[in-house]
């Protein structure tokens, strides 16, 4: 897991020390709220949440504002078909803290976890414009266990630079 680390993002300034650290087996309460919060009861049916509900956590992250955890997110082990990668999500901060750099830093911490571990790489859905600023693209030629938009389907190339097959849990 990575260590600790302040965060000084350059696009906002924060009102406040901020931290992103290693989920502790204490944050699952405060998680699952932020969570909630985020996507509401509608997560539940979403196909990423239902390849999560079997997949193994690889590693979770918070971010902590002067003291508090604001936000969450985790990686899990999947397989886009032979090949063991990271599925990261959800990913959530709660609406009082948006804005703030702790998104980044979240996605930023999960793609050093990736590159610290020799990942091949990390897949997820979500939106293009916001994740693209880290290096994820649209992948083709990856098939989820259900529904979701190709054009949310993105690939970070960390050890292997294209990925296809199934997605299964790894």
């Amino acid at each position: 897991m990575a260590e600790p680390r302040t965060l000084i993002p350059d696009d906002a300034p924060l009102s406040g020390a901020a931290v992103v650290r290693a989920e502790q087996a204490g944050d699952a309460g405060i998680i699952d709220r932020i969570v909630l919060e985020a996507f509401g009861p509608g997560r539940f049916a979403k196909t990423a949440e239902r390849l999560r509900e079997g997949a193994g956590i690889e590693a979770g992250f918070v971010a902590c504002l002067d003291g508090r955890v604001v936000g969450s997110v985790r990686l899990w082990r999947i397989r886009v078909g032979e090949t063991p990668c990271l599925f990261l999500g959800p990913i959530a901060v709660q609406r009082s803290e948006r804005s703030e750099g702790l998104g980044a830093a979240l996605v930023q911490a999960c793609i050093d976890q990736a590159r610290a571990g020799g990942s091949a790489g990390i897949l997820l859905v979500g939106d293009a414009p916001y994740f693209g600023r880290f290096g994820f693209a649209r992948t083709g030629g990856v098939t989820m266990p259900g529904p979701v938009d190709p054009a949310r389907l993105l690939w970070l190339p960390v050890m292997a630079e294209t990925v296809a097959g199934s997605v299964t849990i790894g």
